[in-house]
Protein backbone atom coordinates (compact mmCIF):
# COMPACT_ATOMS: atom_id res chain seq x y z
CA UNK A 1 0.00 0.00 0.00
CA UNK A 2 1.51 3.36 -1.08
CA UNK A 3 0.41 6.70 0.95
CA UNK A 4 0.56 9.60 -1.40
CA UNK A 5 -1.11 12.93 -2.14
CA UNK A 6 -5.27 12.76 -2.60
CA UNK A 7 -5.65 12.33 -6.03
CA UNK A 8 -9.65 12.32 -7.02
CA UNK A 9 -9.92 12.40 -10.28
CA UNK A 10 -7.74 8.87 -10.45
CA UNK A 11 -9.53 7.32 -8.28
CA UNK A 12 -12.75 8.31 -10.05
CA UNK A 13 -11.42 6.86 -13.22
CA UNK A 14 -10.58 3.72 -11.11
CA UNK A 15 -14.11 3.12 -10.00
CA UNK A 16 -15.73 3.93 -13.33
CA UNK A 17 -13.66 1.15 -14.95
CA UNK A 18 -14.94 -1.15 -11.98
CA UNK A 19 -18.59 -0.14 -12.03
CA UNK A 20 -18.82 -0.61 -16.50
CA UNK A 21 -17.53 -4.04 -15.91
CA UNK A 22 -19.86 -4.53 -13.16
CA UNK A 23 -17.67 -5.76 -10.21
CA UNK A 24 -18.15 -5.36 -6.56
CA UNK A 25 -15.14 -4.11 -4.23
CA UNK A 26 -15.68 -7.38 -2.78
CA UNK A 27 -15.24 -9.47 -6.50
CA UNK A 28 -12.29 -7.32 -6.93
CA UNK A 29 -11.07 -9.02 -3.67
CA UNK A 30 -11.86 -12.48 -4.10
CA UNK A 31 -10.36 -12.18 -7.86
CA UNK A 32 -7.23 -10.46 -6.74
CA UNK A 33 -7.00 -13.32 -3.73
CA UNK A 34 -6.51 -15.77 -6.08
CA UNK A 35 -3.75 -14.18 -8.18
CA UNK A 36 -1.76 -13.25 -5.02
CA UNK A 37 -2.13 -17.53 -4.26
CA UNK A 38 -1.22 -18.33 -8.12
CA UNK A 39 1.81 -15.67 -7.47
CA UNK A 40 2.37 -16.84 -3.83
CA UNK A 41 2.77 -13.32 -2.87
CA UNK A 42 0.24 -11.09 -0.78
CA UNK A 43 1.61 -8.11 -2.53
CA UNK A 44 -0.94 -8.99 -5.53
CA UNK A 45 -3.71 -9.35 -2.95
CA UNK A 46 -6.42 -6.06 -3.02
CA UNK A 47 -8.61 -5.92 -0.49
CA UNK A 48 -11.93 -4.43 -0.34
CA UNK A 49 -10.74 -1.84 2.17
CA UNK A 50 -7.56 -0.44 -0.01
CA UNK A 51 -9.85 -0.69 -3.20
CA UNK A 52 -12.48 1.38 -1.68
CA UNK A 53 -9.55 3.95 -0.29
CA UNK A 54 -7.74 3.91 -3.40
CA UNK A 55 -10.89 5.13 -5.64
CA UNK A 56 -11.57 7.81 -3.23
CA UNK A 57 -8.37 9.32 -4.23
CA UNK A 58 -6.14 8.07 -1.24
CA UNK A 59 -3.83 5.33 -3.10
CA UNK A 60 -1.48 5.00 -5.36
CA UNK A 61 -1.62 0.89 -6.72
CA UNK A 62 2.06 -0.14 -6.51
CA UNK A 63 3.40 -2.36 -9.43
CA UNK A 64 1.87 -5.71 -7.77
CA UNK A 65 -1.57 -4.20 -7.29
CA UNK A 66 -1.28 -2.57 -11.26
CA UNK A 67 -0.43 -6.02 -12.15
CA UNK A 68 -3.65 -7.05 -10.34
CA UNK A 69 -6.01 -4.80 -11.18
CA UNK A 70 -4.85 -4.71 -15.57
CA UNK A 71 -5.65 -8.65 -14.98
CA UNK A 72 -9.16 -8.07 -13.47
CA UNK A 73 -10.21 -5.08 -15.62
CA UNK A 74 -9.15 -6.78 -18.48
CA UNK A 75 -7.12 -3.37 -19.83
CA UNK A 76 -3.32 -2.60 -20.16
CA UNK A 77 -1.42 -1.59 -17.39
CA UNK A 78 -0.63 1.94 -19.71
CA UNK A 79 -3.95 2.61 -19.36
CA UNK A 80 -4.34 2.62 -15.66
CA UNK A 81 -1.08 4.28 -15.46
CA UNK A 82 -2.63 7.18 -17.07
CA UNK A 83 -5.21 7.86 -14.37
CA UNK A 84 -2.30 9.29 -12.72
CA UNK A 85 -1.04 11.51 -15.54
CA UNK A 86 1.60 8.75 -16.78
CA UNK A 87 1.77 8.44 -20.28
CA UNK A 88 4.26 5.70 -21.00
CA UNK A 89 3.98 6.64 -24.61
CA UNK A 90 5.80 9.52 -23.68
CA UNK A 91 9.11 7.54 -22.98
CA UNK A 92 10.81 7.32 -26.67
CA UNK A 93 10.43 10.99 -26.28
CA UNK A 94 12.16 11.07 -23.43
CA UNK A 95 14.82 8.76 -24.08
CA UNK A 96 15.70 10.74 -26.82
CA UNK A 97 16.45 13.77 -24.39
CA UNK A 98 18.73 11.98 -22.77
CA UNK A 99 21.89 11.80 -24.38
CA UNK A 100 24.29 9.07 -23.34
CA UNK A 101 28.01 9.24 -23.80
CA UNK A 102 28.34 5.28 -25.07
CA UNK A 103 27.38 3.77 -27.76
CA UNK A 104 24.70 1.15 -27.12
CA UNK A 105 22.16 -1.00 -28.41
CA UNK A 106 18.59 0.00 -28.47
CA UNK A 107 15.88 -3.28 -28.71
CA UNK A 108 12.08 -2.82 -29.09
CA UNK A 109 11.84 -3.31 -25.54
CA UNK A 110 8.63 -0.72 -25.48
CA UNK A 111 6.90 -2.42 -28.01
CA UNK A 112 4.20 -4.94 -26.91
CA UNK A 113 4.46 -8.45 -28.47
CA UNK A 114 0.30 -8.41 -28.66
CA UNK A 115 -0.04 -5.02 -29.56
CA UNK A 116 -1.50 -4.42 -33.40
CA UNK A 117 -1.78 -1.29 -35.37
CA UNK A 118 -5.06 -0.75 -37.55
CA UNK A 119 -3.77 -0.04 -41.16
CA UNK A 120 -6.72 0.48 -43.52
CA UNK A 121 -7.12 -2.79 -46.10
CA UNK A 122 -6.49 -0.14 -49.14
CA UNK A 123 -2.96 0.96 -47.85
CA UNK A 124 -1.40 0.37 -51.14
CA UNK A 125 -4.23 2.63 -53.00
CA UNK A 126 -4.04 5.56 -50.73
CA UNK A 127 -0.45 5.26 -49.24
CA UNK A 128 2.12 5.75 -52.20
CA UNK A 129 5.32 4.57 -51.20
CA UNK A 130 7.04 5.02 -54.06
CA UNK A 131 7.03 8.69 -54.43
CA UNK A 132 9.20 11.51 -51.71
CA UNK A 133 6.37 12.86 -49.52
CA UNK A 134 5.42 14.87 -46.26
CA UNK A 135 4.82 12.18 -43.50
CA UNK A 136 1.95 13.62 -42.15
CA UNK A 137 0.61 13.87 -45.67
CA UNK A 138 0.95 10.54 -46.69
CA UNK A 139 -1.15 8.89 -43.26
CA UNK A 140 -3.96 12.23 -43.16
CA UNK A 141 -6.87 9.76 -44.18
CA UNK A 142 -5.76 7.02 -41.99
CA UNK A 143 -7.64 6.17 -38.56
CA UNK A 144 -4.24 5.65 -36.99
CA UNK A 145 -1.03 6.06 -37.24
CA UNK A 146 1.54 3.23 -38.00
CA UNK A 147 3.52 3.52 -34.41
CA UNK A 148 5.79 0.30 -34.41
CA UNK A 149 7.25 2.76 -37.84
CA UNK A 150 7.11 6.02 -36.59
CA UNK A 151 7.20 5.18 -32.71
CA UNK A 152 10.70 7.25 -32.38
CA UNK A 153 8.80 10.61 -33.96
CA UNK A 154 7.09 13.57 -32.80
CA UNK A 155 4.63 14.08 -35.11
CA UNK A 156 2.79 16.95 -33.10
CA UNK A 157 6.17 18.97 -32.98
CA UNK A 158 8.25 18.24 -35.66
CA UNK A 159 8.35 17.84 -39.28
CA UNK A 160 9.56 14.65 -41.36
CA UNK A 161 9.50 13.05 -44.82
CA UNK A 162 9.71 9.93 -46.62
CA UNK A 163 11.82 9.14 -49.40
CA UNK A 164 9.98 7.30 -52.03
CA UNK A 165 11.30 3.56 -53.05
CA UNK A 166 11.42 5.64 -56.47
CA UNK A 167 13.81 8.19 -55.59
CA UNK A 168 17.36 7.68 -56.23
CA UNK A 169 18.53 11.91 -55.73
CA UNK A 170 20.79 11.12 -53.62
CA UNK A 171 21.48 7.72 -53.48
CA UNK A 172 23.57 5.91 -51.54
CA UNK A 173 23.83 8.90 -49.37
CA UNK A 174 19.54 8.60 -48.34
CA UNK A 175 18.51 5.64 -49.78
CA UNK A 176 14.77 5.41 -51.08
CA UNK A 177 12.36 4.19 -47.80
CA UNK A 178 14.18 6.51 -45.56
CA UNK A 179 12.70 9.14 -43.25
CA UNK A 180 14.50 12.45 -42.94
CA UNK A 181 13.49 14.83 -40.26
CA UNK A 182 13.05 18.48 -41.56
CA UNK A 183 13.84 21.91 -39.44
CA UNK A 184 11.21 24.03 -41.26
CA UNK A 185 12.39 27.09 -39.79
CA UNK A 186 15.88 25.88 -42.14
CA UNK A 187 13.96 27.46 -45.61
CA UNK A 188 16.99 30.12 -46.78
CA UNK A 189 19.23 27.98 -49.36
CA UNK A 190 22.42 28.86 -48.08
CA UNK A 191 25.40 29.02 -50.60
CA UNK A 192 28.95 28.39 -50.16
CA UNK A 193 31.42 25.97 -50.56
CA UNK A 194 31.79 22.83 -48.20
CA UNK A 195 34.42 20.79 -47.39
CA UNK A 196 32.87 17.95 -48.43
CA UNK A 197 29.48 16.07 -49.19
CA UNK A 198 28.11 15.58 -45.49
CA UNK A 199 28.51 19.21 -44.78
CA UNK A 200 26.31 20.35 -47.64
CA UNK A 201 23.12 21.09 -46.12
CA UNK A 202 19.87 18.94 -47.73
CA UNK A 203 16.82 20.49 -48.04
CA UNK A 204 13.46 18.77 -48.55
CA UNK A 205 11.53 20.87 -51.29
CA UNK A 206 7.75 20.88 -52.66
CA UNK A 207 7.39 21.31 -56.66
CA UNK A 208 4.22 21.83 -58.15
CA UNK A 209 3.31 18.19 -58.48
CA UNK A 210 5.85 16.00 -56.22
CA UNK A 211 8.67 16.32 -53.03
CA UNK A 212 12.29 15.79 -53.68
CA UNK A 213 14.95 15.43 -50.84
CA UNK A 214 18.16 16.96 -52.74
CA UNK A 215 21.60 19.80 -52.73
CA UNK A 216 20.40 23.13 -53.83
CA UNK A 217 21.59 26.26 -55.25
CA UNK A 218 19.69 29.45 -56.86
CA UNK A 219 20.99 30.58 -59.95
CA UNK A 220 19.20 33.57 -61.66
CA UNK A 221 15.62 33.07 -60.73
CA UNK A 222 16.18 29.18 -60.46
CA UNK A 223 16.26 26.47 -58.39
CA UNK A 224 18.61 23.85 -59.52
CA UNK A 225 18.31 20.41 -58.02
CA UNK A 226 22.16 18.48 -57.24
CA UNK A 227 21.63 14.46 -57.21
CA UNK A 228 24.60 12.79 -55.87
CA UNK A 229 27.02 12.05 -58.34
CA UNK A 230 27.24 8.38 -58.08
CA UNK A 231 23.17 8.40 -58.26
CA UNK A 232 22.80 8.36 -61.74
CA UNK A 233 20.13 10.92 -61.95
CA UNK A 234 20.13 14.09 -63.66
CA UNK A 235 19.99 18.18 -62.40
CA UNK A 236 17.38 19.73 -62.81
CA UNK A 237 15.99 23.24 -62.56
CA UNK A 238 12.24 24.89 -61.56
CA UNK A 239 11.50 28.76 -61.61
CA UNK A 240 12.12 30.08 -58.06
CA UNK A 241 9.91 30.55 -56.35
CA UNK A 242 7.16 30.58 -58.37
CA UNK A 243 7.17 26.47 -58.67
CA UNK A 244 9.07 25.34 -55.65
CA UNK A 245 8.81 25.80 -52.21
CA UNK A 246 11.63 24.95 -49.96
CA UNK A 247 10.32 23.08 -47.02
CA UNK A 248 13.42 23.06 -44.79
CA UNK A 249 16.86 21.58 -44.33
CA UNK A 250 17.17 17.57 -43.29
CA UNK A 251 18.30 17.60 -40.13
CA UNK A 252 18.86 13.76 -39.42
CA UNK A 253 18.26 10.70 -41.49
CA UNK A 254 16.75 6.91 -40.15
CA UNK A 255 17.12 4.45 -42.83
CA UNK A 256 18.67 1.18 -44.22
CA UNK A 257 21.72 0.29 -44.94
CA UNK A 258 21.13 -2.41 -47.48
CA UNK A 259 19.20 -2.76 -50.27
CA UNK A 260 16.16 -5.48 -50.36
CA UNK A 261 17.55 -8.78 -50.37
CA UNK A 262 15.30 -9.67 -53.27
CA UNK A 263 16.63 -7.53 -55.44
CA UNK A 264 19.83 -8.58 -56.44
CA UNK A 265 20.37 -6.01 -59.30
CA UNK A 266 21.58 -3.13 -58.51
CA UNK A 267 19.47 -0.05 -57.94
CA UNK A 268 18.49 1.43 -61.45
CA UNK A 269 17.84 5.18 -61.75
CA UNK A 270 14.31 6.46 -62.81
Amino acid sequence: MAASKRNPEAGKRLRAVRERLHFTVREVEELSDKIADRKKSSQYYISHAWLTEAENGKFRPTIYKLYSLSTIYNIHVDEILAFWDINVGDIPKEQRSILLPRTHVIGPHLQRPEQTIRVPVEVREHVQFDKTNLVRRMFSDWADIPIALLRQMDLENSLYGYIGLNDYTLYPLIRPGSFVEIDAQQNKIQSGRWENEFRRPIYFVELRDTYVCSWCEITQGRLVLLPYTRSGQQVRQVRYPGEAEIVGRVTAVAMSLTDDESNTEEPRPV
